[in-house]
């Protein structure tokens, strides 16, 4: 019989006030992330983007000074020191400058020493209104990731990759038995009540299908607070492999949310619903075309 397997995650809900410095957000960060370590913390995860507000609500050029590079850049090399500091593991979402003129929004993986395991860049771009991403990211190039932490295999996806089971499932057919997403995502002011809930509630049922098909662990984690158009709603959530929400943030408050994964629970439930198994995988090529007409 094999040992018990588990993984104890915190997950960084906060605010990214327009008028904060980056020094600010960094020192917080790190506030909230020593808090997460003392509640036995083993992997933490930034929400989208985390070191400042959510520029991509318009398009400036300006804007992608932003960018920086990695491994080399200070943020990176702030959240590597962090990692050595409190010797844990570190998801982080970054604002990737790869060349003069071509950026990604990349997540980076970071061992207890501070060493880079993995990156992911960002596949699906979204250009809605207030989301105009397509302006300031290329589409990643690097396929699916899963990044062998020393505990668990951890796929990495990126906010607007959530609405997509396709990303999902590669990412799971890779070994993964954690999905994070780092998000930024929430209303605009004008929306109807109505609408917000059912956006929000639409936004929870993706995870708990994600960690249902794939008879994984799914961790999500946005951010908190108003930015200019945009009121962010926070619920950082994880979801066990039979699609139990088993922790879940707050819309609106700054917080850590720590959750323990036991991996046992994904061959029990692989077991009950062997969807891995059954898959017609014959019968998909209709899935690499546009549409089927």
């Amino acid at each position: 019989m094999t040992a018990a397997r588990t993984l104890t995650v915190g997950l960084l809900q906060h605010a990214c006030p327009p008028e904060a410095s980056k020094q600010e957000i960094l020192a917080k960060v790190a506030s909230l992330a020593r808090d997460a370590k003392a509640r036995g913390a083993e992997l933490i995860a930034t929400q989208e983007l985390f070191v400042g507000s959510y520029f991509c609500q318009a398009e400036d050029a300006a804007r992608m000074d932003l960018a920086e590079a990695i491994p080399d850049g200070p943020t990176c090399q702030f959240m590597a020191n962090l990692a050595r500091e409190l010797d844990v593991e570190i998801t982080a979402s970054l604002y990737e400058r790869r060349q003069p003129g071509l950026y990604h929004n990349t997540s980076v993986y970071f061992s207890r020493k501070g060493e880079i395991l993995g990156r992911y860049r960002k596949m699906h771009i979204p250009d809605d209104p207030r989301f105009s991403e397509k302006y300031y990211f290329t589409p990643g190039d690097l396929s699916w990731q899963v990044v062998k932490g020393e505990k668990a295999a951890c796929g990495m996806l990126v906010c607007w990759d959530q609405w997509y089971p396709e990303a999902a499932r590669l990412t799971a057919l890779k070994g993964a038995e954690l999905i994070c997403y780092p998000t930024a995502i929430g209303w605009y002011h004008a929306e109807t009540p109505k609408d917000a809930k059912a956006q929000r509630e639409a936004w929870i049922t993706m995870h708990k299908a994600h960690a249902i098909a794939n008879g994984c662990y799914v961790v999500a984690i946005n951010r908190v607070g108003v930015e200019h158009e945009l009121k962010f709603w926070g619920t950082s959530i994880v979801c066990d492999p039979s699609g139990q929400i088993i922790a879940e943030g707050s819309v609106d408050q700054e917080e850590v949310i720590v959750c323990t994964l036991d991996f046992a629970a994904i061959e029990e439930i692989r077991r009950g619903w062997p969807f891995l198994r059954d898959r017609r995988i014959d019968a998909y090529n209709g899935l690499l075309q546009r549409f089927n007409d």
